[in-house]
């Protein structure tokens, strides 16, 4: 999840940073959850040799076994249903996960709510600070997002702290007054929670915060029992959980695949797959049949290729500007789920945030160019919450400067022109007075750059196209 999209890496500097059967007899149940989504997949549903079924079945279960491998790495330092905390934001220095943003915290958990609902509770937080929390289940789908935008509490919750009950696809019960009912159609829930940061000065208010959320089992919830506060994060993995996928034999990846499906089994409208799979002996609880080690190799092999070249067709360029207004719950669109998980694994629904990314050389045939972005009388980015405009460099990582300035809008105090309109330098040196120190990010001096707009619960605008980022043209 870099930015959103390096939430995979937990690491010790920061954290953004993750049945016997037959064809007619899958055991399947409604886990995965449903979508009105176009029926997209990579999946052809019609007999073929086991090495094509292996390669699409690949596809179908990465986000299962990355997501699950995320879990094991975090459980290694914080157990389930516990809270870790980030500490510090990141610098050109930070490593760790690459385009990182400078304008969240996050407070992260594995939930597990296989045999009992976990109570959450979110306190108050002062007015113009925002925060989301993202429940994903095992698949990666995002099955809730409450926020102080939209809480989604239900009547008569509507004031903080606000408290709710995630609860897993076999709980049934009655819930205590007063909580917001929260149901996950997976035993095991990501739960990666997000809280606005205003520069290094705020952090410790940031902290206070986190201090005081709260992840309780149900019954000590009622009992009154109270978990003690969770400490930073202070450790993560040392082998990043999407490059351990990677590395994985194939025969290794199948077994996990249906070890893991055992316990998050597929949705309902995945049945035709699972029969398809089903012939090579891919199904919950089983082990692969009927190709053999080699094939199975070059399978698992043509599929990690084609995840991260697949291109997506919902993915949106407005003036050389590119992001997704489609993703955060797939349906049985594999290809679209797979490929998000590789590349932005943890990717938030469009309606909590947005992310126009635009590359481009910093430099014109060796001489360093000053760029500026445009922005018309009431044309900034349209939001609830905020937006913020975040520099990398080739490697997407944060790019160095004397002025240790990495991230303008949020971050600083944009300076609007006497009409309203908004000028911003994006170039490698001080443009000097003539511009507002808020309103310049440096970029490198050669070589590629690129630039991603945060837009944290955008308007209506920023989706449906009626608002378009500018331009990025070369200063005269």
């Amino acid at each position: 999840m870099g930015d959103e999209h390096s939430l995979a890496r937990l690491s010790r500097r920061t954290m953004f940073g993750v049945a016997a059967a037959t064809m007619a007899s899958v055991t399947v149940s409604t886990a995965c959850g449903t979508s009105d989504k176009s029926p997209s997949t990579s999946v052809t549903l019609m007999p073929e040799d086991p090495k094509t079924i292996a390669t699409d079945a690949y596809i179908f279960g990465y986000p299962l076994v990355l997501m699950d491998a995320t879990r094991v790495a975090s459980e290694k330092f914080a157990p389930a249903n516990t809270f870790r905390h980030a500490s510090i934001l990141p610098t050109p220095e930070t490593r760790d996960a690459v385009r990182m943003n400078l304008d969240t915290m996050y407070s992260v958990a594995w939930l597990d709510v296989s045999t009992e609902p976990i109570v959450l509770q979110v306190p108050a937080i002062e007015q113009g600070r925002y925060w989301l929390m993202q429940l994903l289940d095992a698949w990666t789908n995002t099955v809730h997002s409450p926020s102080s935008i939209r809480p989604q509490v239900k009547p008569g919750a509507q004031a903080p702290p606000y408290t709710y009950v995630v609860t897993g696809p076999r709980w049934s019960g009655s819930l205590p007054e007063g909580v917001t009912q929260l149901s996950a159609p997976t035993p095991t829930v990501w739960l990666i929670g997000r809280i606005q940061v205003n520069g290094a000065d705020d952090i410790p208010a940031v902290q206070a915060i986190q201090q005081q959320l709260k992840l309780v089992r149900l019954n000590a919830w009622v009992a009154g029992e109270m978990p003690e506060p969770t400490a930073a994060s202070a450790e993560g993995p040392a082998i990043a959980p999407s490059r351990e996928v990677v590395e994985m034999g194939a025969a290794t990846f199948f077994d996990r695949l249906c070890a893991v499906m055992a316990v998050n089994p597929p949705s309902a409208e995945d049945l035709p797959a699972m029969n398809r799979f089903a012939t090579i002996g891919i199904r919950p609880g089983g082990s692969v049949t009927g190709i053999s080690a080699e094939d199975l190799t070059a399978a698992a092999d043509r599929a990690k290729r084609q995840i991260p070249a697949s291109s997506t067709p919902t993915a949106v360029n407005e003036n050389g500007w590119i992001f997704e207004r489609d993703i955060g719950t797939y349906g049985t669109n594999y290809m679209l789920r797979a490929s998000t998980a590789w590349h932005a694994l943890g990717a938030n629904l469009p309606e909590d945030a947005i992310y126009p990314t635009l590359s481009g050389s910093a430099d014109l045939n060796g001489v360093p160019a000053n760029f500026r972005l445009h922005f018309p009388q009431g044309q900034l980015p349209p939001v609830d919450a905020f937006w913020s405009l975040t520099a990398y460099g080739a490697d997407n990582f944060l790019v160095p400067n004397p002025a240790n300035i990495y991230s303008i809008g949020r971050q600083g105090t944009v300076v609007l022109n006497a009409d309203g309109s908004l000028d911003l330098a994006i170039q490698h040196t001080d443009p000097g007075a003539s511009v507002p120190t808020g309103n310049w990010l440096p970029i490198p001096e050669l070589g590629r750059f690129s630039l991603t707009m945060h837009l944290f619960a955008p308007k209506a605008a920023a989706l449906n196209g009626q608002w378009r980022p500018p331009v990025l043209n070369v200063a005269p």
